[in-house]
């Protein structure tokens, strides 16, 4: 028999306890996130024109992608404490007792974080991306005079009579190591004069321990009334570019959005370039919902049981393993799949199919 799932005021009921404990936690941690970041960022004060209003503006601007990230914890958190309490109060009894199924409760307290889950990736799409891209055009505006983030055409770069113009910027990081890559990049040499002088167009440039390196360049040179042109595989740019202040400018795969991070996708593979890091990011995006959705289902037999008799202290500290198991669990299978090079896909999907296998039989035996 389909059970009515029409909302009534219990499950209101419900759904409003764990929201509250939800928010209040997400507040907490959202306010411990900030603070450390901005703890971090009075490092780097000093730094060309970095001040304590850039930090503080820095900072402001990455909350939304920090609350889209503690989100998940804060989901869990907020179902074992707000569930943890109604049991320790007996309510959860009372409702099982007017006829309320373990499923229907369940999905009760799921009811207001489900809104927010749906609200997080809106957020992730949208606000998130623009709140990091400002972030970092303030600290590069501030540390480099020379650096400029461009909303539309990309980054630009400035040393000497040279500029430079990159269609994107990504930095890699990875077992093998962490490096800075620019995607579609164009180097405009000018004389005193303002007269072009080259115009070098380079599929990518890389910058690793070694230096930076140019792939697939072809320059133009303008001499007179004549242009002279080449085309090498891979050479290398001697520069005095700041590395430290490019990597900085560069995204990281984690920061774009699903639209964003497909496009670098389609461009690595028309390229022969390895996607991984772009397509698990992909993926982790789109496994959001479930992530959410599975932590909190996992909170529902320690409700039923060992909750019952257990204080705050209890409670969050179940909270917190189950939380950090899960998500190494998933780091751990996500990176064995950049091992043994299988699909991020069923990575995501193993850790949530075997924490709701678990909590299922936990589930089962105390009906």
């Amino acid at each position: 028999m389909i059970p009515n799932l029409r909302p009534r005021i219990v499950d209101l009921y419900l759904a409003r306890t764990v929201l509250v404990t939800a928010l209040a936690t997400w507040a907490v941690l959202l306010g411990f996130d900030l603070m450390t970041a901005l703890f971090n960022e009075l490092d780097e004060i000093g730094e060309g024109g970095y001040t304590l209003s850039h930090a503080v503006l820095y900072t402001a601007y990455t909350a939304p992608r920090r609350m889209y990230e503690l989100f998940p914890t804060v989901a869990l958190i907020g179902c074992v404490l707000g569930l943890g309490g109604l049991s320790a109060r007996s309510e959860l009894t009372a409702m099982r007792s007017a006829g309320m199924s373990r499923l229907r409760i369940g999905l009760g307290s799921l009811l207001s974080l489900g809104l927010l889950t749906l609200l997080m990736m809106v957020n992730a799409e949208t606000i998130a991306p623009r709140g990091e891209q400002s972030a970092q055009a303030v600290a590069n505006a501030a540390k480099s005079g020379d650096m400029i983030v461009a909303r539309v055409s990309g980054l630009w770069l400035r040393e000497g009579n040279v500029y430079l113009n990159a269609r994107n910027g990504v930095r890699r990081e990875t077992d093998a190591g962490n490096w800075t890559e620019l995607q579609g990049v164009r180097l405009f040499e000018f004389d005193d004069e303002g007269r072009l002088l080259s115009l070098a167009e380079a599929r990518l440039a890389e910058h690793r321990e070694d230096g930076w390196r140019l792939r697939d360049v072809t320059r133009a040179r303008f001499t007179g009334r004549s242009v002279a042109s080449e085309t090498v595989a891979e050479e290398r740019w001697d520069t005095a570019l700041d590395a430290e202040a490019l990597a900085s400018a560069a995204k990281r795969p984690r920061y774009l959005s699903a639209a964003e991070l497909q496009r670098n996708i389609e461009y690595l593979e028309r390229n022969g370039l390895d996607p991984k890091a772009f397509q698990n990011a992909y993926w982790a995006r789109w496994y959001y919902p479930v992530n959410v959705a599975v932590l909190c289902l996992a909170a529902l037999p320690f409700a039923f049981g060992s909750l019952r008799s257990g204080g705050f202290g209890k409670r969050l500290f179940i909270a917190i393993v189950i939380g950090v198991a899960y998500l190494l669990a998933q780091r751990l299978v996500v990176s064995l799949s950049d091992v043994y090079d299988f699909d991020a896909r069923l990575a995501y999907l193993l850790p949530p199919v075997a924490l709701l296998g678990l909590c299922w039989g936990l589930f089962a035996r105390r009906e």
